[in-house]
């Protein structure tokens, strides 16, 4: 029940602080008494759909994608989400690689993974600035590609 106490304290902190990066995360969990590694942050994030949203003089910060988004509809959210972290989006074949500002390619996965509800994406992966889309076929990652570019202009 360790984690369950952690992911209370993970969204207290986000709430009272500003915080920009899984280190800062880490760092402020440390000073609250919990041990945590960056890996272990990031599987938190992804568990508590945690996003990136603006805060003041051009930053980012960690938020709960429901306070934050200001809206119940899942496609507003993941227009949100998708608009504020895309730069670019391209395929090949069945894959989709999304360029995102750097370290919001996570709430972007998260973004797709919980908003995008078919069985046309066999997975994501991502990394700071990047994300990958692996497609079931051609097809899908063709009407997706076209999805996410209205998104993006």
């Amino acid at each position: 029940m360790i984690k369950y106490g952690r992911h209370a304290k993970i969204l207290e902190i986000i709430k009272e602080n500003i915080i920009e990066t899984q280190e800062d995360l880490v760092a402020a969990l440390k000073n609250a008494g919990y041990e945590a590694t960056q890996a272990t942050v990031s599987r938190d994030i992804r568990e508590l759909r945690l996003i990136k949203v603006s805060a003041a003089g051009g930053k980012y910060r960690y938020a709960t994608a429901s306070a934050d988004t200001g809206s119940g509809d899942i496609e507003s959210r993941l227009n949100v989400i998708l608009g504020e972290a895309m730069v670019s989006v391209d395929y090949a074949m069945n894959q989709i690689v999304i360029k995102t500002l750097p370290g919001m390619a996570n709430a972007a996965a998260s973004a797709v993974d919980n908003c995008i509800a078919n069985n046309s994406i066999v997975g994501t992966i991502a990394g700071d600035d990047t994300l990958l889309l692996i497609m079931r076929d051609e097809k899908e990652a063709v009407k997706l590609v076209s999805y996410l570019n209205r998104i993006l202009k």
